[in-house]
């Protein structure tokens, strides 16, 4: 595999993940969806969200559903998760192994955060770190049809930027996401690995 400054040296745009990649969530998100499971007569444990961190919203309670043979109130249970993580957004801080990448190239080459959460709680964290002035789009699951491992969301980025696709190199820290950066032809760094 190529060092991450021959692919940062190839690139000609940079996406980023946000959650677990720009920034520390998957804590917060464990703690909002042991909120919003018990909202709708549920229990969650950690240990089975954080073996899904990174997944979309409704992916992640098909999951649930499927496993536990159960229909959720899925819309109280998606607005008392957000609910939750917004109330404690100021624990939200970034990964500066991570950010300091996106610091160095802000103005040098063009940047997007794709992720697969909601628009509010990404652009939420974003600006709770002070690192969305880094970015020249922001590309959420509110945006397009499909979620990680689908490549929607870091084609859209791509499209966004200008750059093709085969052009762009991704950031990431999920088995879903590492598999949709694959899927839109994109290199892509597994920062659980940097």
């Amino acid at each position: 595999m190529q060092s991450l400054n021959a692919l940062l040296a190839a690139a000609k745009a940079l996406i980023f993940d946000c959650d677990g990649t720009l920034v520390e969530t998957p804590t917060l998100y464990a703690s909002a969806w042991q909120d919003a499971f018990g909202a709708v007569g549920h229990c969650m444990d950690p240990a089975w969200y954080h073996a899904r961190a990174g997944m979309s919203e409704d992916v992640l309670l098909d999951d649930y559903e499927a496993e536990n043979d159960v229909k959720l109130d899925r819309n109280l249970a998606v607005s008392t998760m957000r609910s939750a993580v917004l109330k404690r957004m100021h624990e939200v801080s970034e990964i500066e192994r991570i950010s300091a990448i996106a610091r160095r190239h802000r103005g040098v080459l063009p940047m997007a955060v794709a992720s697969g959460g909601p628009g509010q709680v990404v652009h939420a964290s974003l600006r709770q770190t002070g690192l969305l002035p880094l970015f020249d789009t922001v590309v959420t699951i509110d945006d397009v049809a499909r979620p990680k491992p689908a490549p929607d969301l870091f084609l859209e980025a791509a499209k966004r930027l200008k750059v093709a696709p085969e052009d762009c190199l991704v950031f990431e820290d999920s088995p879903q996401g590492l598999e949709a950066a694959a899927n839109a032809g994109m290199a892509v760094v597994d920062v659980n690995e940097t």
